[in-house]
């Protein structure tokens, strides 16, 4: 007779201050975090595992400063301590299955957090995952904190990391290739170009020059901006009073937060505003929307250049990363400008969505943080992404067409413009829109008209002197 198999029971049954709920027997998250599941079915969208390892980080230091404060005992903390650590390295990113559009204050993430910590402690202690028993999520594991501190402080320190993390190495990266090019182009001359119509010659370096300074400044105010996040909200607890916390508990959790991620960090200046408002995480939309709009002028500039390669300007050539037609064989486009400008227009919009969040909230506390975390971190994490593969895929490899670079700039009327020292603007302006209607040269056109000598022509029209910018001539001194 064969041994009748008992299959586990697929739900176990918990209890939240509204009674029994049915959890999965297999979670490590508990009732308040299956509620919210189940009351927020709505994008499929969770809050990134950057927002979670810092979660992670957070309850950790939490429960070693109330251990050094004297509010845990050992054994608990301990307990805590070690499956903290894991939510910060990423083990239980599984675990955290709240949507983004929840609760506006991440109620719901906090307490997922802090019951994936809690079963997590009290399996390590040798209890029942749900029993409460003798790890609480709230009195334990949420000691001396709120939601509304510890989802601000985890949105502080998800983007200062993220920063470090994806960010700042890409622009790096980035800049450099532009500087690269820069140097490699700097004695091509072309022809210029301002609403899209011909202008006085640029040297190609000269452009990407630019470039490379767009990308710097605007990582400079990214990190200006950044700064501002450095100040972490936790110890406001409830409304910023620090209600039910120890004194010292801010402090000592900023402390080990710096060590941690070797960021420096500090107590908020004020705590009513670190809670009330998103004033820094705002900012730093704003700055990361600079960028973008960085990262689109760079890749549509390039595109254009590149754009032909008989029909349009081709002065330059991207490399052939993949075919561009599924109908046109042997078409190829500049596929990897195409996704920086997609991703441009991703942050614009989602710091449209920060910015929203940030004007939200009444009297203490914000009601937006999920949704302003989400897009802000996405923002983060795909900007530094396309950074680095644009430079690797695309900028590395452009080549330069010399001649077809200077046979437009030699055609353009725009040379007229250095002629106007020598004729004055009003005949050169009459050149300039014959050579506009005929198609004939500026120069073929003074020849013709027996305005200057060749000597003169080919002085005034020198095309690599017109790039470079005019220096006074010294006065002679006059001999008494």
């Amino acid at each position: 007779m064969k041994r009748r198999k008992i299959s586990s029971p697929k739900t176990r049954i918990e209890k939240d201050a509204l009674g029994p709920v049915k959890v999965p027997a297999h979670a490590y998250h508990g009732a308040q975090t299956q509620r919210a599941a189940e009351n927020f079915p709505i994008s499929g969208w969770r809050l990134s595992g950057g927002f979670v390892r810092a979660l992670g980080l957070i309850k950790k230091a939490a429960a070693e400063t109330n251990l050094s404060l004297g509010l845990l005992d050992r054994r608990r903390a301990a307990a805590i301590i070690a499956s903290a650590r894991e939510v910060a390295e990423g083990r239980f990113d599984d675990e955290f299955v709240v949507d983004v559009f929840q609760t506006g204050s991440g109620t719901s993430t906090n307490m997922n957090a802090n019951e994936v910590i809690a079963n997590r402690a009290i399996e390590r202690l040798g209890g029942k995952r749900g029993s409460k028993k003798p790890v609480h999520p709230n009195d334990h594991v949420n000691k001396g904190q709120s939601s509304n501190d510890v989802i601000p402080t985890a949105l502080h320190l998800a983007a200062l990391v993220d920063l470090e993390k994806f960010l700042y190495p890409s622009l790096k990266i980035l800049r450099k290739s532009l500087e690269r090019k820069a140097k490699k182009f700097d004695s091509v001359v072309k022809l210029g170009r301002t609403h899209l119509q011909d202008a006085v010659p640029v040297r190609l370096g000269q452009e990407f020059s630019g470039y490379a300074a767009q990308i710097e400044l605007a990582e400079e105010g990214v990190r200006k901006a950044s700064d501002r996040l450095r100040g972490l909200p936790i110890g406001g607890t409830a409304v910023g009073t620090g209600v039910n916390t120890h004194p010292a508990f801010a402090k000592g959790v900023c402390a080990r937060l710096s060590k941690a991620t070797k960021l420096k960090l500090h107590e908020a200046r004020n705590h009513f505003e670190a809670q009330a408002a998103r004033d820094g995480a705002v900012e730093l939309s704003g700055a990361l929307k600079v960028l973008a709009c960085a990262l689109m002028k760079v890749a549509n500039d390039i595109r254009w250049m590149a754009s032909g390669p008989h029909g349009g300007l081709g002065e330059i050539t991207l490399p052939d990363l993949q075919p561009g037609s599924s109908i046109m064989p042997g078409k190829v486009n500049p596929v990897m400008c195409e996704a920086v400008t997609q991703v441009a227009a991703q942050v614009v919009g989602a710091d449209t969505a920060v910015t929203v969040g940030g004007a939200t909230g009444n009297f203490e506390l914000n009601v937006m943080i999920p949704v302003m975390a989400h897009n802000l971190l996405e923002s983060i994490r795909i900007s530094g992404n396309v950074s680095k593969i644009f430079a690797e895929r695309c900028v590395d490899g452009i080549k330069v067409r010399p001649a077809r670079c200077r046979a437009l700039a030699e055609r353009s009327g725009a040379l007229v413009t250095a002629l106007v020292p020598h004729l004055g603007y009003d005949l050169a302006a009459q050149i300039g829109l014959e050579s506009g209607r005929t198609g004939r040269t500026v120069r073929e056109i003074v020849k013709e008209r027996g305005l200057l000598s060749d000597r003169e022509l080919d002085k005034a029209l020198e095309l690599r002197k017109m790039t470079e910018p005019t220096r006074p001539r010294s006065k002679r001194r006059v001999k008494r």
